[in-house]
């Protein structure tokens, strides 16, 4: 796997990550943006990312993924393609930042995949203040599910890690930007 991780880090850096003067969804500014939507749209990076979480996954009880959308659309599809392809299917789940304004106004898209109380493992791309995961787990869990783990391609090491934990989940984490800078040379 660590070839594959390499792999991944390549493609991040020469795809996704940017540097100079940015402001993030958490009203942070930043020195450096990673935009994972590039690398997880193209298909050998959406193979790895599929791959590589369903290696972190592996030893989890868990029936699917999901994750808040748009971010992790791309990390939910490619997840759940190769679970499939790997004889472990895991369904996915896609939470929406509004609830749905006609038919059913739900928050959380898939449901009709889950039971109540079955455990899912949450995607996000990049984690800083863990926010929006936060809001994620939540509106899955009012849905009924239980959430095994909090996964993301990278943690930018900036209290998100720990304003999960004070929330009752731990974070996996494929890369920080240090192990992604390093693992891409």
């Amino acid at each position: 796997m660590l070839e594959l991780k390499r792999r991944l880090a390549r493609l991040l850096v020469e795809k996704s990550y940017r540097e100079g003067d940015f402001v993030l969804a958490s009203g942070r500014r930043s020195d450096y943006y990673f935009d994972c939507r590039v690398t997880a749209l193209h298909a050998e990076g959406a193979w790895l990312i599929g791959t590589l979480f369903n290696d972190m996954l592996k030893e989890l009880k868990i029936k699917g993924v999901g994750g808040m959308t748009m971010g992790a659309d791309p990390l939910v599809s490619a997840t759940t393609v190769i679970s499939h392809e790997q004889g472990r299917p895991l369904h996915g789940l896609l939470v929406r930042k509004e609830a749905k304004g006609h038919g059913t106004g739900q928050f959380v898209e898939g449901l009709g995949n889950f039971s109540s109380g079955d455990s899912v493992a949450m995607l996000e791309d990049v984690v800083t203040t863990g926010g929006s995961l936060l809001k994620a787990c939540d509106r899955v869990r009012a849905a009924g599910l239980s959430i095994a783990a909090v996964c993301a391609i990278l943690d930018r090491e900036e209290g998100g890690r720990e304003k999960l934990r004070e929330a009752g989940y731990g974070l996996l984490a494929l890369f920080t930007r240090k192990e992604l800078v390093e693992l891409a040379r």
